[in-house]
């Protein structure tokens, strides 16, 4: 059975492919399972084996499908045990290049923590916890 995943449009897409080559084992599983940093085509599996995750190079993607989405376009939400899991997975991004948008907060109308940043290449990515 296939299950849908999140593709990343990636204008620097060395950036952004070691951007979640490094963040994306620690805090989800995955494990990469095809591409590298040159190759403008990477994903990683889930740990049952099913692809997760992916990136493609814009320019690669842009060239075959024109009513591709604009830079920036994609949200991203990863799920964590509690705060200091939070914490912990908002420093491993800033130190892989994801730049802080806005710190660990409380959405009391939402009922769950939040921290968002952008990766390298001004994807939005949420961590949360409830």
């Amino acid at each position: 059975m296939f299950a849908l995943y999140p593709r990343v449009l990636a204008g620097d897409y060395p950036a952004v492919f070691a951007f979640y080559a490094a963040v994306l084992p620690e805090l989800t599983g995955y494990a990469l399972a095809h591409g590298d940093a040159r190759s403008g085509y990477a994903s990683w599996d889930a740990p049952g084996g099913a692809t997760a995750f992916a990136v493609i190079h814009r320019d690669d993607f842009v060239g075959e499908v024109t009513s591709a989405p604009g830079e920036g376009g994609a949200t991203l939400v990863v799920p964590v045990a509690d705060a200091a899991a939070m914490d912990a997975a908002v420093a491993l991004c800033r130190r892989h290049g994801g730049v802080l948008v806005a710190p660990a907060r409380d959405l009391p109308g939402w009922g769950l923590r939040a921290a968002h940043l952008r990766d390298p290449d001004g994807n939005l990515l949420e961590i949360q916890t409830y």
